[in-house]
């Protein structure tokens, strides 16, 4: 609790507005621009100290039981937001404004932003793209992820581009940046594929030697998956089936370390015995960092969204689920 003693003492009443949508002129048939709701209503998430405590500790320790890894706090990064009031949101968070690269948890936003096209009629669901999306969130394929970035943006991949092709390229690409920023999210970068290697030709002329790699915080994560959580995303009915894509079955028994249901915030649920409990997810790792965006649902009626980002240590698949087993111990005590 040291760690985070001056952290805490700094804290303030923070809340996440999605102000109202201006009003939109009609735009061509053909037009690449992603269409904006005009009923956009505010989405208020206040901060709450007693929540602010309990993810303090729950942190503060597990900070402390992996010193001997050689763990900074600098390497975590958490964001929680209670959802048992749907109409009285509670979050809490550390480091939960820092841009860290997401790996494949920003397939999230790209499931989200793809939904709104869809919605807007500016493409239609075929079943190669259903199949796309499919593997895109509950396998974690980066080729399917590949697949859909050039669907919402209407560009592909090849050869390196000239100066004014490059820019026609790149105002594309920042499609679904465009859109998270009309809905007042900020501090994020959303506009590059996935890659199991690495990118070639104009994706790396995009990629500008890493200073434009895709960026979330954990704060802006959480906010997306109770907005999907909630059926605020696009639609109720479109939000139910992100949340279908998402659902994982963390009882069932798997001998992948990385599997999504059961080699991150699964783990806690596991360990704790929590059979009854329910889990929604997305993950991202790579051979530096160690994501995951949840939302569980226990039998005891706590609902909460849980995002740990962890950097440096990806080895150490221990630190999200011990985590997300401090907040499942204490939450039921908190309001």
């Amino acid at each position: 609790m040291k760690i985070l003693s001056a952290i805490s003492a700094c804290l303030l009443v923070v809340c996440f507005t999605l102000p109202a949508a201006k009003a939109q002129t009609k735009e061509p048939a053909k037009s690449n621009k992603i269409l904006l709701r005009k009923d956009v209503q505010p989405f208020p998430v206040e901060t709450s100290p007693a929540l602010q405590t309990l993810l303090d500790k729950a942190v503060g320790e597990t900070i402390n039981a992996f010193l001997p890894k050689n763990i900074k706090p600098n390497y975590v990064a958490v964001t929680l937001i209670d959802l048992r009031d749907p109409n009285n949101l509670k979050t809490a968070s550390y480091r939960g404004d820092q841009k860290i690269y997401p790996a494949s948890v920003v397939k999230m936003f790209y499931m989200a932003a793809l939904h709104r096209r869809l919605e807007d009629g500016r493409i239609k669901m075929t079943p190669e793209l259903r199949r796309g999306l499919d593997d895109m969130i509950v396998n974690s394929s980066n080729d399917a992820t590949q697949y859909i970035v050039d669907v919402l943006t209407d560009t592909s991949g090849g050869a390196e581009l000239d100066a004014n092709k490059f820019k026609i390229y790149a105002d594309k690409r920042n499609t679904v940046n465009r859109y998270f920023a009309s809905l007042g999210y900020s501090n994020i970068n959303t506009n590059q594929k996935t890659y199991c290697e690495d990118a070639y030709g104009r994706e790396q002329q995009f990629r500008d030697k890493g200073k434009n790699r895709n960026m979330l915080t954990t704060d802006a994560t959480a906010r997306l998956l109770t907005e999907i959580v909630l059926g605020r995303i696009v639609t109720p009915d479109r939000s139910r089936q992100m949340m279908d894509l998402m659902k994982r079955n963390f009882a069932e028994k798997s001998t992948d370390a990385d599997d999504q249901a059961h080699g991150f915030t699964g783990i806690a649920l596991n360990k704790l015995n929590l059979t009854g409990a329910k889990l929604w997810s997305k993950a991202g790792w790579t051979s530096k960092t160690r994501h995951d965006a949840a939302y569980i649902e226990t039998p005891d009626g706590l609902k909460f969204v849980l995002v740990v980002f962890t950097e440096n240590m990806a080895n150490e698949r221990d630190i999200i689920p011990m985590i997300a087993g401090k907040v499942l111990d204490n939450l039921k005590n908190t309001r």
